[in-house]
């Protein structure tokens, strides 16, 4: 049955495996819809993979940005970084080929990755609300209560739990595959509804209602320092800077993700053939593309960091003590 082409309304049906008797069905699709969609995915994975290696080289190189603030922001980029070179790519193929040409180990380690990033993605920001209510509620002690040196274990212990987290979740899915009716060329995660609102309570609305009863703190206690703005230092107000760039972060992850959450909660595991699913799928990723495009918006420091970066100043001796706050002079 799988090995026979046949013909209908004089199209040809084609197969992912065309040898293979258990082979999925192809999706066919226009020249020019494959050639656009091919041209969309390319250029979200080069922008997003570009857009955050600026990110991470500018953090690591320069060292006036080695503060804990911004080695969430380095952490939270290099978990861009891996959507745009490997997630997004991967998921471009499947979603325009309708096929998984890599193999059933292969879509085992990448639905791990994927699941890993996004948990890890949600944890930085948690950490990000933390540190900012910090720094606004207790800036004279915030320095002391908030080092570089916790804020590194803090994120590798988050990249840890995050990969546990994603091992117990697709347990079933990494390890046996087979258990699953599918055809072969099929890659997708396979979840129980009650697994899945699980996972959505723990790993989004959890989440989700910490770092928004943190940033209504922020935001009383900004408020109540507003009736002192006379006696606020030049650093408390970079400080406030920095929590409300930080906090439009945040709502555009909110943005991005909700809708996909919406999506596949009311249409489950079916979802993954509708076009509303891949509409906010394609918006989630687009979320990795939007962070350095927000500090580009917001933060001087980046700018001036990429101009060194794309100059190839970054190459000259001490390049590394520039100073990217020329306002401090």
């Amino acid at each position: 049955m799988f090995g026979m082409s046949i013909n209908e309304d004089n199209n040809e049906i084609q197969f992912c495996f065309p040898n293979n008797n258990l082979s999925c069905v192809k999706d066919s699709k226009p020249k020019v819809e494959y050639t656009i969609l091919y041209i969309f995915v390319s250029l979200l994975s080069v922008f997003a993979v570009f857009l955050n290696l600026l990110v991470i080289i500018s953090i690591s190189h320069f060292r006036q940005l080695h503060t804990p603030t911004n080695m969430i922001v380095l952490s939270l980029a290099v978990a861009d970084l891996i959507v745009g070179m490997i997630v997004i790519p991967l998921m471009g193929i499947r979603f325009i080929e309708s096929c998984w040409y890599f193999g059933e180990t292969f879509c085992s380690v990448f639905s791990f990755i994927a699941y890993t990033v996004v948990s890890v993605s949600l944890g930085n920001l948690v950490f990000v609300s933390v540190d900012r209510y910090i720094a606004v509620s207790d800036p004279l002690r915030y320095t002391v209560r908030v080092t570089t040196d916790r804020i590194v274990i803090c994120i590798v212990i988050n990249w840890l739990c995050c990969c546990v987290y994603s091992v117990i979740m697709l347990y079933n899915t990494m390890f046996y595959p087979e258990t699953h009716d599918g055809c072969y060329g099929h890659c997708t995660i396979f979840f129980k509804f009650e697994h899945f609102v699980t996972d959505l309570i723990v790993t989004f609305v959890a989440p989700s209602c910490v770092i928004l009863s943190i940033y209504v703190k922020i935001f009383c206690v900004a408020k109540h320092q507003a009736k002192f703005a006379n006696s606020v230092t030049g650093v408390s107000k970079s400080q406030r800077k920095a929590g409300k760039t930080l906090g439009i972060v945040v709502m555009v992850y909110f943005m991005c993700w909700i809708p996909f959450y919406i999506v596949t909660l009311i249409e489950g595991n079916e979802s993954t053939e509708s076009m509303g699913y891949n509409i906010t799928l394609w918006i989630l990723y687009l979320n990795s593309c939007m962070n350095p495009l927000i500090y580009s918006l917001f933060y001087k420091w980046f700018r001036i960091s990429a101009k060194h970066i794309l100059t190839l100043r970054i190459f000259k001796p001490s390049s590394e003590y520039f100073n990217l706050f020329p306002e401090d002079k």
